[in-house]
């Protein structure tokens, strides 16, 4: 049985040109002088090889996001660039200048309401939690009052798009009223990166965070923007390393690997996103017409191009995700990082949904190795599913 994967915003595979880039830095064991495996900190040769793979990965990366390469800061994963960016920049500015409030929204990863909340109750930092409308979009007219004149406010974080529903934030609006104030703007752009535009400066952040297995790259690895100037107090110390803003020894192999497929990203990313597009209206459309209480979550308009979101009335999720997996098909019922866990989202009580649909989350998220034929198959599997499911569950019915 050949998988339909659908769910990239979860993960996504290593796409064969980034392995390819990575393989030399992992090293061998037969000494070779070409060898690239050394610690980027060290001056012998094979330290040197390391560290030019890992400068030439900096200035990828800087140069995808209208960036210069000392502002690229390499880390772990999208939710330590988001836990540095966040306790970092509040902490600083608090320092600096006495501000004691954050500012985000209830429709976050986890790893930014975590952390805001942290600094909330280990901290005394004030949070103020933007309301966001029924597609978990966040309006300026309500940034800008929470805001005021900005003397406050420590940091102002909002998601560039959604995890769970797929909605993409007006960014660059946003990002300009906490500029005209003064104030730090963080944008985690995990989901973002490899899809949508990530020139920092038409964004108007300040900070913004990505993960590379988000965009075909591997895991264990990501980064944090940091423009230059920006108030930082570093999360991880240990080392000089990153500039003195995040300790530990790099993960060249991991850093090489992402820079390679952040630029293939971004070098196919408006064909691919059009192709995608197209299979995303086709899931949608379909999947509303043929489903009985099924019905939309996120913005029908402002929303990743391979993201479809649902919640389907009379179903539980983790028994539809278990029949749709039987059948070769995968998917999730929404954040990966806590689909498995029964408790109802976060994300979807954010905007609204009827408590009746929570249990009822369906996310399915398109990438390189879907096509139409798959579409198809998922769309003629995914009704009878349904049927079968509620049949089997009369106490919801």
């Amino acid at each position: 049985m050949t998988l339909i994967y659908l769910d990239h915003s979860a993960t996504t595979p290593l796409r064969p040109e980034v392995f390819a880039a990575m393989e030399p830095f992992f090293g061998s064991t037969d000494q070779r002088e070409n060898s690239k495996y050394g610690n980027p900190s060290s001056i012998h040769g094979a330290g040197r090889a390391a560290y030019a793979g890992l400068s030439e990965a900096r200035r990828t990366i800087a140069d995808v996001l209208g960036a210069t390469p000392n502002e690229i800061v390499f880390t772990g994963c999208g939710s330590e660039s988001d836990n540095a960016a966040l306790r970092g920049i509040a902490l600083a500015r608090r320092k600096q200048v006495g501000a004691n409030r954050i500012i985000t929204t209830p429709v976050e990863h986890h790893a930014v309401l975590y952390s805001a909340e942290d600094l909330r109750d280990l901290f005394g930092f004030e949070l103020t939690l933007l309301p966001v409308d029924r597609d978990g979009l966040v309006s300026a007219e309500d940034l800008e009052r929470a805001l005021g004149d900005g003397s406050s406010v420590a940091v102002v974080s909002v998601m560039y798009a959604n995890n769970e529903i797929g909605s993409v934030q007006a960014i660059g609006e946003l990002g300009r009223l906490c500029r005209e104030r003064s104030v730090p703007f963080h944008t985690d752009a995990v989901q973002a990166a490899g899809k949508l535009p990530l020139d920092v400066d038409a964004l108007s952040v300040d900070a913004l965070s990505a993960s590379a297995h988000k965009f075909y790259g591997p895991k264990g690895v990501g980064f944090l923007y940091l423009r230059k100037g920006t108030p930082f107090r570093p999360f991880l110390t240990g080392g000089s390393h990153e500039g003195g803003r995040r300790a530990g020894t790099h993960n060249v192999p991991g850093i090489v690997g992402m820079a390679t497929a952040l630029a293939l990203c971004e070098a196919e990313r408006e064909t691919e996103m059009s192709r995608l597009r197209l299979l995303r209206d086709r899931v949608i459309g379909h999947t509303l017409e043929m489903i009985t209480g099924a019905r939309l979550t996120g913005s029908p308009t402002e929303r990743l191009d391979n993201h479809a979101s649902f919640t389907i009335r009379d179903v539980e999720a983790e028994g539809i995700l278990i029949a749709l997996d039987l059948a070769g098909i995968a998917a999730s019922s929404g954040s990966a990082c806590t689909s498995a866990r029964q408790k109802p989202s976060h994300v979807l009580e954010a905007i609204g949904v009827p408590v009746e649909e929570l249990a009822g989350g369906l996310r399915l998220s398109l990438g390189y190795s879907n096509d139409a034929e798959q579409v198809e198959l998922l769309l003629q599997s995914l009704p009878k599913i349904i049927d079968r499911h509620r049949q089997s569950m009369p106490a919801l019915l």
